[in-house]
Parts: structure tokens; C-alpha cells; sequence
């Protein structure tokens, strides 16, 4: 049950009848008209922006258009009021009936309640794709909780997901990997190997992989050139490297559906980078030529030179790009290229990269070519994800030492638990730098959201164990959904109330930003909300939930605390962060 999208719709109807009735204009274009809560809550229960948008097609000015439109809603069901605001803004008010409505609509769905039935292209989400070299850094674990909470949200709104990882497998990273491992493994057969060179990878985490290729090589490798050893020691590093990074993602509870490895678009039957460079040639779209010295300062050792370019200024591009390097191996945005044309080959119409804030300057050219090899018919919608700041009281975390040059997520997750990272990394909007206080997130206090709003959770359980008490047996979800629900109308009950109306809205108009944070901000303002008439009570014991000598009334906010607890677990979910019956 949406209120939102119910009442645009009657908006909708009612423009209709006023335009057979001649007091409007026929054809309006409602595609503009929202529905959404007041910024003042004073306001009213809903707002319309229907005569700001279209006074000018009706040829009206926006509140006389505002006063027809008023009138008719006026006799509408469960509308109590109808107030014009500024110079055409309409406010409604409703009645209480509409938010019992809600509880019981809540209370009948259970764990679907705010689910969508979105139509429209399968969806791929591809996140974390971090460079398989080691353990996965903090920020790292920004980009793989946001993509993983965007996968989930997306697929309570009804898409059709699939989460996918990108190996960067191929280039020069991962043969430095080899050369670090190499060195690691002769240090597993007794060789004293001194200090990590630099341009090596130093963190102790190759050390197993040394160990491995001692057991299952034993010296054989340090008889082979480099051009034999290398292949086989970057094939097991990467292999171990994967291993590695989805142990500490599972610890996260995250799972991908599908792992795509970069070398396998040029190391196959077929090598699609170069039929996609031939293709894109054939529209010409690929071309020899040179480009002009980067803008900015002088760079000194520039040369220009005949290179294999992409003409990504013909979709919006800054410059065009070279698609080969100078050896002629593929540049990574010619890898980049192929592997987002696979994607559409497979189906998406829509796809969504959750990047580093560093790669931003990126997002141009691989817009364009998304364009180029989709004729535009897909969607490309890369959310960059910004730093992470480590603290503990406030003062920063020095690096991991297993790492050799950060803290690592594991190193996290284990300290503070799976439930505090991911709620942390999510109260925030993904473009802006995060804080991330190792102390503050496992305060038990209302400083510290992801407790407030798990604490909200557990003491719905408390209620009903306290119900269970003093009733012997409570009724089931679904006999709530029958009580009489009058007795909720205290302006706190109805705040909740109002609260609970806002999920399905939250979570579709989240889904459509790809912004899973207004998830997480919204389940704190109904903690808040539910927070507030718990000590309300405490107060006026004629507002408690549970009073032994009034079953109605007590039956009735049973109801509202189970509505409560339904979409506490439900956005929590979507976070994918436990909801806990009781909290020590």
C-alpha cells in the first residue's frame, strides 16, 4: 500500500473530471505531478506539486488552478482537509482511518510490504572489482556494502539483478603480483630474500602463496626463465589473491553471482577486444591518429604519436582515446570497453559500476563507449564512492601491518562486526568522504545509528515478551490486521504511523536514485519515531502498549508495534544488516 501513488492517481482522475466537467483543459500531462510529505510536517499528511506544473499547459495562473483542483479533492475518501500553500502548492490532510489503513496493510504483507513490481531491463551491478593483488582496504569495503545494499534494494523494487565482479587479471599489476609472490616463495624454500624491493607488493598476506608454490613446485620454478616461472605463479597468486578477497566478503555477507575475468576477453577461442576494435573501425568509430598534449602543465617527456584512438568526442567525450599502448598491447580502456559491450550481449539494459572516488575522470569516456557499442540503448550509471576516513576516538588508525600499507576490511569487521560496518558505510551518500570511528560504532547510545535503530527492533520483540507476559497468547500477524486500531490517536501513534506510510515511497524512490542511503536514514527516523512514544508512555501509562487491564486498546498497539518490528526488519535487510530480538 502506497498513499504516494494512490493519491497522484486519484490527482490524476480528478484532473479528468474536471477537464470533462469543461473547468480545465483536456489532455493535461499529469507525468510531472508528485505526491510526496510536506517538508513541514505542520503542513499536512501529503503535498502536490499538480497546479505548479501545470498552470501554464492549462493556460491558468497556479493557484487559481490550485483552488479548482483543492475542490475536487475536498470529497475524496479519508481526506479531511485540503489547504493551498504559497503560490499554488496543495497540502492534504488526512484522516486516521488511512494510517490504520497502513498498519493493517503492513500487517497483512509481512515481509513484502513496500516490495515493487518494477518492470523494465535486467540490471547488473558490478562492485567492488578490486585488483586481485591483496587483501581488500577499508575503502574497498565502502564500494562492495554500497553495491551490495544497492543489488538488494534494486531487487526489492522488482528488478531483475544480477551482482557481478570484475577480475582485473590482465596488465602490468598483476605480473608485479607474480614477481612479489616469486620472491615469497623463495623465502619458503630457505632462501633469505632481505627487504621487499621497491615496486613489489610488502605485505606479509603473499606469504602463503610462497608457501603453496614451495609445496607443490618445490625448487622447480627457480630453474625456469621468468617467461616460465611467471605465468604459473601469477595464475596461483591471483587464484589465492580471489580466494582471499571472497573469505572477506563473505564475512561481509556478500556473495557475487557472477566473477568475470578480465583475461578471458583476449586469452580464449576468440579475442573480443580485437573483434570489438574491428567492429568499432568498421562504423568508424576507430581510427589512427594523434592527439594534442594533455591541458594543464607542460608535460615533458610528451611525444606525439600515431595511435589507435576511439572516437569517444563523438558521445560526449573530452578528448578521443587510445585504444592500443605503445607495445601494442590493449590499453585498459579497450579492455573496459569489450567487457561492457559483453554486458549488453548478456542482456542488461541497464548497468551500474560502483567505482573509487580516484577514478572519476573516468566516467566520461566510459559513458561515451557505452553509447558507442549500445547504439544507446543502454544505461551506464556509475556511482563513485568516496574515501573513508579510519578513526578510534576520534584520532586516525594506523596501517595494518599484514598489509604492508593499510588497514584492511577484515581487520574491521572483525574489531567492531559485520552489522556496524555496513550500516556505517551506508548512513551516508556515497559521494561524500565518510568518518568512520572504530569507538563510536559500537556505542550503545542514540549517537550511534546502527544501535538506535536495532535497539528499536529489539525492544518490539521486548513488547511482545512482555505481551506474551501478561496476556498468556497474543494474537498472530494476521488477526492484528482485524483488530479495532481507533484507539491509535495519540499525535505520536499517528507520527509512527505516518512514518510506516513512507516505506513503500522510500524504497521506490531509493531504488530509482540507486541510493540505498535514504534506506538507512529513514529506518533512523522511524527508530526515532517509535523511540519517542516508548518514553511517551513511560509518561502517560494510558499510552503503554501492553496495559493488562485494557486488552483493545493493547491489542491495537500490538498491531502498531508489529508494523513497526515488519519494516525494521525490512529496510534492515535491504541493508543487509541483522534485526535482533534482544541486544546485551
Amino acid at each position: 500500500m502506497n498513499i504516494f501513488t494512490e493519491f497522484q492517481s486519484r490527482i490524476t482522475a480528478a484532473l479528468a473530471t474536471l477537464a470533462t466537467q469543461g473547468a480545465l483543459p483536456a489532455g493535461l500531462d499529469g507525468g510531472r505531478v508528485t505526491v510526496e510529505p510536506p517538508r513541514d510536517p505542520s503542513h499536512g499528511d501529503l503535498a502536490t506539486n499538480a497546479a505548479m506544473v501545470l498552470s501554464r499547459d492549462a493556460g491558468m495562473k497556479p493557484r487559481d488552478l490550485a483552488e479548482t483542483l483543492a475542490a475536487a479533492l475536498r470529497g475524496e475518501p479519508g481526506v479531511t482537509a485540503v489547504e493551498i500553500a504559497g503560490p499554488g502548492f496543495i497540502n492534504i490532510r488526512l484522516d486516521s482511518g488511512v494510517f490504520h489503513g497502513v498498519a493493517r496493510a503492513a500487517l497483512s504483507a509481512g515481509a513484502t510490504f513496500g516490495r515493487g513490481e518494477a518492470a523494465g531491463p535486467r540490471v547488473n551491478v558490478e562492485y567492488v572489482s578490486a585488483n586481485p593483488t591483496g587483501p581488500m582496504h577499508v575503502g574497498h569495503g565502502r564500494g562492495a556494502v554500497f553495491g551490495d545494499a544497492l543489488a538488494n534494494l534494486l531487487a526489492f523494487a522488482g528488478h531483475d539483478v544480477v551482482r557481478e565482479y570484475y577480475i582485473n587479471d590482465a596488465g602490468a599489476q598483476v605480473d608485479v603480483l607474480a614477481r612479489s609472490a616469486y620472491l615469497r616463495y623463495r623465502e619458503a624454500l630457505g632462501e633469505a630474500i632481505g627487504a621487499i624491493p621497491e615496486g613489489l607488493y610488502p605485505g606479509d598476506y603473499l606469504k602463503p602463496v610462497g608457501v603453496a608454490l614451495a609445496a607443490e613446485h618445490g625448487d622447480a620454478l627457480t630453474r625456469q626463465a621468468e617467461e616460465e616461472w611467471l605465468p604459473v605463479v601469477r595464475a596461483k597468486a591471483i587464484a589465492m589473491m580471489m580466494d582471499m578477497i571472497r573469505t572477506d566478503l563473505a564475512a561481509l555477507e556478500i556473495r557475487h553471482e557472477v566473477f568475470f575475468s578480465e583475461r578471458s576477453l583476449s586469452i580464449g577461442p576468440v579475442d573480443e577486444i580485437a573483434a570489438l576494435i574491428k567492429t568499432l573501425r568498421a562504423r568508424d568509430l576507430v581510427y589512427e591518429g594523434r592527439l594534442e598534449p594533455p591541458k594543464g602543465q607542460p608535460v615533458e617527456d610528451w611525444e606525439p604519436r600515431e595511435q589507435t584512438l576511439f572516437r569517444a568526442t563523438a558521445y560526449g567525450d573530452d578528448s578521443d582515446r587510445p585504444l592500443l599502448k605503445s607495445d601494442g598491447s590493449y590499453t585498459y580502456f579497450a579492455s573496459d570497453i569489450a567487457y561492457h559491450a559483453s554486458k549488453y550481449a548478456r542482456g542488461f539494459g541497464v548497468m551500474i559500476d560502483v567505482w573509487g572516488a580516484d577514478h572519476g575522470g573516468y566516467v566520461k569516456r566510459m559513458a561515451a563507449a557505452v553509447k558507442a557499442v549500445t547504439d544507446g540503448k543502454a544505461e551506464l550509471d556509475v556511482k563513485l564512492c568516496q574515501l573513508v576516513r579510519l578513526l578510534r576516538n576520534g584520532e586516525p588508525v594506523k596501517m595494518s601491518k599484514r598489509a604492508g600499507e593499510f588497514v584492511t576490511l577484515r581487520d574491521v569487521v572483525d574489531e567492531v562486526g559485520r552489522d556496524a560496518v555496513r550500516f556505517m558505510m551506508l548512513f551516508r551518500k556515497n559521494d561524500a568522504t565518510l568518518d568512520f570511528d572504530l569507538a563510536k560504532v559500537i556505542e550503545q547510545s542514540k549517537d550511534n545509528p546502527v544501535f538506535y535503530v536495532q535497539y528499536a527492533h529489539a525492544r518490539c520483540s521486548s513488547v511482545f515478551r512482555q505481551a506474551a507476559e501478561a496476556f498468556g497468547s497474543i494474537p498472530d500477524a494476521s488477526a492484528l490486521a482485524d483488530v479495532d486500531l481507533s484507539p491509535l490517536s495519540d499525535s505520536a501513534e499517528l507520527d509512527v504511523l505516518r512514518r510506516i506510510a513512507q516505506y513503500p515511497r522510500v524504497v521506490e524512490a531509493a531504488a530509482a536514485a540507486h541510493e540505498p542511503h535514504r534506506v538507512a536514514f529513514y529506518l533512523y527516523e522511524l527508530a526515532s519515531d517509535f523511540h519517542s512514544l516508548w518514553n511517551k508512555g513511560k509518561e502517560a501509562p494510558h499510552l503503554r502498549f501492553v496495559i493488562e487491564t485494557d486488552r483493545m486498546s493493547s491489542h491495537a498497539r500490538l498491531a502498531l508495534v508489529w508494523a513497526v518490528k515488519t519494516v525494521l526488519a525490512s529496510g534492515l535487510g535491504i541493508l543487509g544488516v541483522s534485526a535482533p530480538d534482544e541486544m546485551r
